[in-house]
């Protein structure tokens, strides 16, 4: 079994369409989690917008995130529009690093009229951070529960979710109990970062962004508020 793993989730303010500005807002994110791992929301370096331009691995907005990863030792893992090396774009997990930025993941189970841009992504993908196998989901990902089965089959140690839900307790609900079911069908750890406040099309949202125990419970919380970071160690 790996080393305990700190890690946080961050549900930022969000400045729609400016990537520097919520780049900044992230770094501030990663300074204050102090976490090897910081987890945001879906299309979070744009905010929920379909017609949001591509962000490049190599835009110098990102300077301050890739800064703040340094300085703490952190990987973030932050979400925007990605164009890929075919032309093709998806909604992409990018990894922020004191290296720079680098594409792990496109999402899979597109919902709604995302498919008009966007190409889903082709197959479940595991990140490793110092022994510990993530498998990786963006928002509707997570609310199909064979995504985290054929994830699941590759092996990881905890199912990690950037999503975004609407206002209410009913969307709060939805969120619970996605996370909850996939972690004790799985017997894996649960890392849930979603939107709270704006986030371009999307006025109002739930937040409550969170971390599950392998048998479901919940470990941490966020309140509904922008700007909560939350930390909890798995292991």
């Amino acid at each position: 079994m790996p080393e305990p793993l700190t890690v946080a989730v961050a549900q930022p303010r969000c400045v729609d369409l400016d990537v520097a500005a919520n780049a900044a807002l992230h770094a501030e994110a990663v300074l204050a989690a102090r976490a090897r791992l910081v987890v945001f929301p879906e299309l979070s370096l744009t905010g929920y917008d379909l017609a949001a331009p591509a962000v490049a691995v190599d835009d110098p907005g990102l300077a301050p995130l890739v800064d703040a990863c340094r300085a703490t030792g952190a990987t973030a893992l932050v979400g925007a529009p990605l164009r890929g090396e075919d032309g093709r774009e998806y909604i992409a997990t990018l990894a922020v690093t004191g290296e720079g930025a680098v594409p792990v993941y496109a999402k899979t189970c597109l919902h709604g009229d995302e498919g008009v841009r966007f190409t889903p992504g082709e197959k479940p993908v595991v990140l490793e951070i110092d022994g510990w196998r993530l498998g990786l989901a963006v928002c509707a990902d997570v609310s199909v529960p064979q995504h985290a089965a054929d994830t699941a089959a590759l092996g990881i140690d905890a199912y990690v979710g950037s999503t975004l839900y609407g206002a209410g307790p009913e969307q709060a609900a939805r969120r619970d109990g996605h996370m909850g079911e996939r972690v004790t069908a799985h017997g894996v750890w649960g890392v849930l970062s979603t939107v709270a406040g704006p986030s371009g099309e999307y006025r109002e949202t739930s937040g409550g962004s969170g971390v599950w125990a392998p048998d479901g419970s919940l470990v941490a919380r966020a309140g509904t508020e922008a700007g909560a970071v939350v930390t909890a160690t798995l292991g």
